[in-house]
């Protein structure tokens, strides 16, 4: 007779614990699980897909070379040479012959 009440405590406990927060490390949710929709939206990670992103920005903005900037950030040398790959564009120092060399190499990445 003392076994149902004991069975509805335990049960009843069970139920409480599952219903409080997640488990935590370092104050964030120990597994985060995203949306179906949010994860084929999110960024791409490698850099021809980045530089491909920055595509879509309108040619001849800030924003396009701002993008670019951020996956190859400027070092620029006035003294550089050709640009010989995407990565050489950062030695460029005027902006605009900058943005116009990385769009030269980002055009010619295939599309997948």
């Amino acid at each position: 007779m003392r076994t149902i009440p004991a069975l509805a405590l335990v049960l009843y406990s069970a139920a409480a614990v599952a219903q409080g927060s997640p488990p935590t490390v370092g104050g964030k949710p120990l597994v985060q699980v995203k949306p179906h929709d949010v994860a084929a939206k999110s960024k791409p990670t490698s850099i021809a897909g980045k530089l491909q992103a920055c595509l879509e920005i309108d040619d001849g903005t800030k924003g396009r070379l701002d993008c670019y900037d951020g996956v190859f950030p400027p070092k620029p040398n006035p003294k550089a040479p050709a640009a010989k790959g995407v990565a050489d564009c950062r030695f460029i120092k005027e902006e605009d012959d900058r943005l116009t060399c990385f769009n030269g190499f980002a055009e010619k990445i295939p599309k997948f």
